[in-house]
């Protein structure tokens, strides 16, 4: 069983022949299980359930086998709305059981064929289990993201003799040469690399702000348009864990920031606090205490 968030499905044996399979969830201490009462979990399937191993908890809930072999999952989660309903609802599963302590998450489509491989792969890891709780306890995943805008790109660039838009030449005034179109379209293009740069510039200072904040960080390659929008251009993805008692110096550090005329164009999406889903396989949470 692996600890490390993935899309891809964790199989540990072939579920086809069964006609049950356990889907693991998380595994979080005995003694600080969150209610799951009003969790869901995957349609088809048992109610969410707790199964103990040792001071360990795992989260887990009978599923259809056939519909969660590793052929039927692969098929699945190639479909985006297939991946996402299957997302949600096992967020939603860990969400509710991080409600009562550290929890460390399961990657998406982990299935053991019964309770018994589940302790087993539990207690082979239960070490790695109790270090990554230790190191989360108290503490939550934020996720931070700086866009540059279309707006800002095209307030930075439409700057006084350099024309406002691709049409300049059929406006009314007088014709201007092959040369000082070509000066003006540079002047724009240089324009808007100038105000890339400065959101660089301005993701370094997020980043900077709320590492003060943060015991590890994850950084991620930025979305694509396909994601964020042909609008805005993501200069930032990063994920943070910060301890729970510093959330309200997030929000006042990243308001402080939107606030400032430097940040003109540049937007700043906070989104938290989630489980730590980033920071349960070590990575740089390494040497903390």
């Amino acid at each position: 069983m692996n600890s490390t968030p993935h899309p891809s499905p964790t199989v540990t044996a072939p579920v086809g022949r069964e006609s049950w399979a356990t889907y693991v969830f998380a595994v979080c201490r005995s003694d600080h299980p969150g209610s799951l009462s009003r969790a869901e979990g995957h349609p088809g399937g048992g109610p969410p359930r707790l199964l103990t191993v040792g001071s360990l908890c795992a989260v887990v809930q009978d599923v259809p086998a056939a519909e969660f072999s590793e052929t039927a999952l692969r098929d699945r989660l190639g479909d985006a709305a297939e991946l996402e309903r299957c997302a949600r609802a096992h967020h939603g599963v860990v969400t509710a059981a991080a409600a009562g302590g550290p929890t460390v998450p399961m990657p998406l489509a982990t299935i053991c064929l019964g309770d018994e491989r589940v302790r087993a792969a539990v207690g082979e890891n239960r070490d790695r289990f109790r270090l990554a709780l230790e190191r989360i306890e108290g503490r939550a995943e934020w996720a931070v993201k700086v866009h540059l805008t279309q707006a800002g790109t095209t307030a930075h660039s439409a700057a006084p003799g350099t024309g406002t838009g691709t049409g300049e030449t059929a406006a009314a005034g007088p014709r201007v040469s092959g040369r000082d179109y070509l000066n003006r379209l540079r002047g724009r293009q240089h324009l808007r690399e100038q105000h890339r740069e400065s959101a660089l510039t301005a993701a370094e200072q997020v980043d900077a702000a709320v590492r003060r904040l943060a015991v590890a960080t994850v950084p991620r390659r930025p979305h694509g348009p396909e994601v964020t929008g042909k609008d805005r251009t993501q200069i930032m993805n990063t994920a943070y864990l910060i301890a729970e008692d510093r959330s309200g110096e997030l929000t006042a550090t990243i308001g402080r920031l939107r606030a400032s005329p430097e940040f003109s164009g540049i937007e700043i999406d906070v989104s938290g606090p989630w489980a730590p889903y980033s920071f349960t396989d070590g990575g740089e949470l390494a040497g903390h205490p």
